[in-house]
């Protein structure tokens, strides 16, 4: 019979390796809640549950009283940096997680959780139970024997770490009993156990070859070898057998814990899906949501022509339907129809399968990826007049998806009169997911079929080609059948809540803009890339090679270990951040750093350069479509809460348009030829002249009416000096106010932005309010009454939801606040330049022009126009974009042309 095992989670190391992980992209749900470390934590829980089925199962703790280690040497620890704030506040959040999931929780004040788990992991071993220590920790290597192994958690898609006995022989070169005098000689950063000082990983291990332990060493010291390596440890003595000391894990810790209450137990799925829906774990909320018994459908499979033909005939009646469809491919530009399923009443829907072969190579793996069902030409021919006539009105999840698949086999679906994604993104943007499995458990307690149900996951995913059809069919008509249900759901709350008009006049029409945008591309200079590669890949190695130089060595700049090998041990520099997994060296402590020495500086160099290089320079050549040559990117109408379009593959917003090889990679960005150029749209100052239109404010209406340079009015004022005296660095400092004010940035945020006293700040902001005194009243006003009602508006009415602007932690009240303040103003310059791109498309279409829209950047817009329509099309640009929303202040539109993207900017 196989022996039980116990995995013992080190609470405080996981939490913060979940939290440090998602460092540069932190999970923050729409209320502002840093989830990070409750989401990384859970994802390691779950993947022990599932991959290893524990017997027994708990997690310990750190607490904040000190332990016998602190009364040992008060400086024990005494260098960490303080928790931060961010994850302090997602500790209470983590409790509640391992209490829904039935994980207990053990901790003992004055003891840390290294010496609870040693002492555990000793009694099962006892009791013949194996013991896994889950942590990344290297001091429990000292604790690994027969029965008790380290379980190191990696990456999602990466197997854990496991270390038995000959694993740490392997990883350090000692067996485990010997790892406290390694230690004892080496010290630990992290925790600031001094160890002896110039005593390195590398000379440890040689001692440790040739005495038994640390007392061998001290007792002998005439048999080292090295002089200065003596001189080192007889000036450490007391060091070298406290340090021991302090590392060594208690084993004998009084504990009071009956193993059966550790027996691992299934999770309270009721209350964990309350609370993964309430933290917006989405993606987990299936596995323990439990849907409303289902209920009987009518799903039928339309595979004869007489079927089709009666199909048809029935389609044709409706005055609306909802539709579908399943596809090989996630890029539309790229995807074939497999299947296209419909559904006009609750519970019913079809499905008709085509003919489909996936151009994924010859032979047998050409015949493999082939799906049966209705004639392919012939049935989209017959499904065309219905799809193309605007009177039969269409509905759709996403649905400038289909009609761009649709559109590639060439049908030009019109009469689109619902979006479920965009109807739930109106009414809340602020909710995370607004895919359909998300919306059927959000609004209808339903629980689709998962579409890894189908294909599978990792290396074992198949196309949906290879999926039979009666398997696609309930999985496609379920699609068609909810997207109809959530219609019906979401038509009254349009209306109730006043979104009718935004719904069907901006957004609704938005999705023939964006489809016809993605659809037109844009032109890349393939060869002008490929030199840019080229040049970038000998600036980095000109970078490298300085950095090589300054170290003294070469070394794996990539690798943290060895990066910090190099900053703190080598060349000595100052540590000015610690986290429980070592020494960081991210971007704030490079900066901080080359103030000092001018390695670190070259170091962010090569960061940004190498950055840009992979994301862009790189990228953009292999995302060029093969049949149009083009790039085709994806225009998301649903995700940035405050109602902003976002691209992705490539984010084209993230193109620096500040830095010089930013501006370079915009250079690759060209018309199809010569007779066509770019012309390139931007609002002048559009948030600020937002901010005088709701604000009301005298002072801020009368510059943009009299036409004056807001920044320099501000300057003038504030700084009492007449407005042709204003500095530069003046008129600087009052738009960093100007814009600042709009996002809520405070004194302190101004401070560190500015790097000015926060006294000064403070006195800044003070001055700006005495001379925009609606500007603070606007601010005031829109606070409270977010406080009083949940919401702010645009001036088109999109409502953001703010229920966290009561909220009794401080940092997710003032996230609120901010939010509360921009809102309005970045929403409605989202819904100005929305309404701008209809009337423009309308236009261009209307007077025949060879124009097209081709990409859309934050307030820009960039059109690829023959040479012989430039002047038309620069009168209409500017007309519809300055018309497209009435403000009590004028809209100014700045306009550029040129051979590309740059020029023309």
């Amino acid at each position: 019979m196989k022996d039980k095992r116990l995995f013992l989670i080190d609470g405080s190391a996981i939490a913060y390796r979940a939290f440090f992980a998602f460092q540069r992209q932190p999970l923050i749900n729409s209320r502002g809640e840093n989830t990070s470390a409750v989401y990384g934590f859970l994802r390691s829980l779950l993947k022990i549950q599932d991959d290893e089925s524990p017997d027994y199962l708990a997690a310990v703790f750190d607490t904040p009283e000190p332990t016998f280690r602190h009364k040992l040497f008060p400086e024990y620890k005494a260098t960490r940096e303080k928790m931060p704030d961010e994850m302090r506040d997602q500790l209470p959040r983590i409790r509640e997680m391992l209490d829904v999931m039935n994980v207990p929780v053990i901790e003992m004040p004055g003891f840390e959780a290294d010496d609870i788990m040693g002492t555990l992991a000793k009694q099962a071993a006892q009791k013949e139970i194996d013991v896994f220590l889950v942590t990344g920790d290297k001091d429990f290597m000292q604790l690994v024997d027969s029965r008790i192994k380290i379980y190191n958690p990696k990456k999602a898609n990466e197997d854990p770490e496991i270390l038995d006995q000959a694993g740490v022989k392997k990883k350090v070169g000692l067996p485990p009993e010997r790892i406290i005098d390694y230690m004892g000689l080496t010290g630990d950063a992290s925790d600031n156990v001094p160890g002896v000082a110039g005593v390195g990983p590398k000379t440890a291990l040689e001692l440790l070859k040739r005495f038994s332990n640390i007392q061998d060493i001290l007792d002998n010291p005439d048999r080292i070898p090295s002089a200065s390596v003596r001189s080192k440890i007889e000036q450490s003595r007391d060091n070298a057998l406290l340090s021991r000391q302090l590392v060594t894990i208690d084993t004998n810790v009084t504990l009071n814990i009956d193993f059966d209450a550790l027996a691992a137990k299934e999770p309270d799925a009721e209350n964990a899906a309350r609370l993964f829906k309430e933290l917006e774990f989405t993606t987990l909320l299936e596995r323990f949501h439990k849907s409303a018994a289902k209920e009987d459908v009518t799903y039928e499979i339309i595979d004869t022509e007489a079927k089709l033909t009666a199909f048809i005939d029935a389609l044709r009646k409706q005055k609306s339907f909802t539709i579908d469809l399943e596809t090989t491919d996630l890029d539309p530009m790229k995807a074939r129809i497999v299947g296209l399923s419909f559904s006009w009443a609750h519970g019913e829907a079809w499905y008709l399968p085509l003919e489909t072969v996936l151009d994924a190579g010859s032979g047998d793996l050409f015949e493999q990826k082939k799906s049966s069902g209705l004639p392919r030409e012939s049935t989209l021919d017959r499904l065309k007049p219905i799809l193309e006539d605007p009177l039969h009105k269409k509905c759709g999840q996403n649905i400038k998806y289909d009609m761009l698949v649709l559109a590639n086999e060439g049908v030009r679906v019109s009469g689109i009169d619902f979006d479920t994604m965009v109807a739930s993104y109106v009414i809340n943007p602020s909710i995370r997911q607004h895919n359909l499995d998300a919306l059927s458990l959000e609004y209808l307690d339903y629980r689709k079929i998962p579409t890894s149900e189908l294909l599978g996951t990792g290396k074992n995913q198949i196309n949906m080609v290879e999926v039979p059809i009666d398997k696609i069919a309930q999985y496609a008509c379920e699609d068609a059948d909810i997207t109809q249900r959530l219609r019906v759901f979401f038509e009254p709350i349009l209306a109730e809540y006043n979104l009718e008009e935004l719904f069907n006049s901006v957004e609704l029409p938005l999705i023939h803009v964006l489809l016809q945008m993605e659809r037109n591309g844009v032109s890349l200079d393939l060869p002008f890339l490929k030199k840019m590669s080229a040049e970038l890949e000998e600036e980095l190695n000109r970078i490298m090679d300085q950095i090589f130089e300054l170290a003294g060595e070469k070394f794996n700049i990539n690798s943290t270990k060895q990066l910090s090998e190099i900053l703190f041990t080598k060349l000595k520099l100052p540590v000015i951040r610690k986290t429980k997994t070592g020494i960081s060296t991210d971007v704030n402590v490079l900066e901080e750093l080359a103030k000092q020495h001018p390695l670190p500086a070259h170091l962010l160099e090569y960061r940004q350069l190498s950055k840009l290089k992979s994301t862009y320079v790189d990228a953009l050549p292999k995302l060029v479509n093969p049949v149009t040559k083009r790039l085709h990117t994806s225009y998301n109408q649903t995700v940035a809460a405050t109602g902003r379009l976002s691209s992705s593959d490539p984010n084209l917003q993230n193109i620096p348009i500040r830095t010089e090889i930013g501006r370079r990679i915009r250079k690759s960005f060209v018309p199809a030829s010569k007779d066509y150029v770019f012309l390139d749209a931007d609002y002048s100052q559009i948030e600020l002249r937002i901010m005088a239109h709701i604000s009301r404010d005298e002072t801020l209406l009368q510059s943009f009416n009299d036409d004056e340079d807001v920044h320099r009015r501000t300057a003038a004022l504030v700084f009492k000096t007449p407005p042709d005296e204003v500095s530069d660095d003046q008129r600087r400092r009052a738009k960093e106010v100007n814009f600042g004010i709009m996002y809520g940035m405070g004194a302190y945020g101004l401070s560190s932005r500015m790097g000015i006293p926060l006294s000064e700040a403070e006195e800044f902001i003070t001055d700006y309010f005495a001379y925009y005194p609606k500007v603070r009243q606007y601010i005031d006003e829109t606070i409270a009454q977010a406080r009083d009602v949940g919401y702010v508006t645009t001036l088109l009415n999109r409502r953001r939801y703010l229920p966290e602007i009561n909220s009794e932690n401080r940092r997710i009240r003032e996230f609120a606040e901010r939010t509360a303040i921009n809102t309005p103003i970045q929403g409605s310059a989202a819904d100005l330049i929305k309404v701008a791109m209809i009337k423009i498309a309308d236009r261009i279409e209307k007077e025949n022009l060879d124009a097209k829209m081709i990409m859309q950047v934050h307030d820009e817009l960039v059109f690829e126009v023959a040479r012989k329509d430039l002047g038309s099309m620069r009168i209409l640009v500017k007309e519809e974009m300055e018309s497209a929303i009435e403000l009590d202040v004028p809209i100014k539109v700045d306009m550029g042309i040129g051979e590309n993207w740059y020029e023309s900017h």
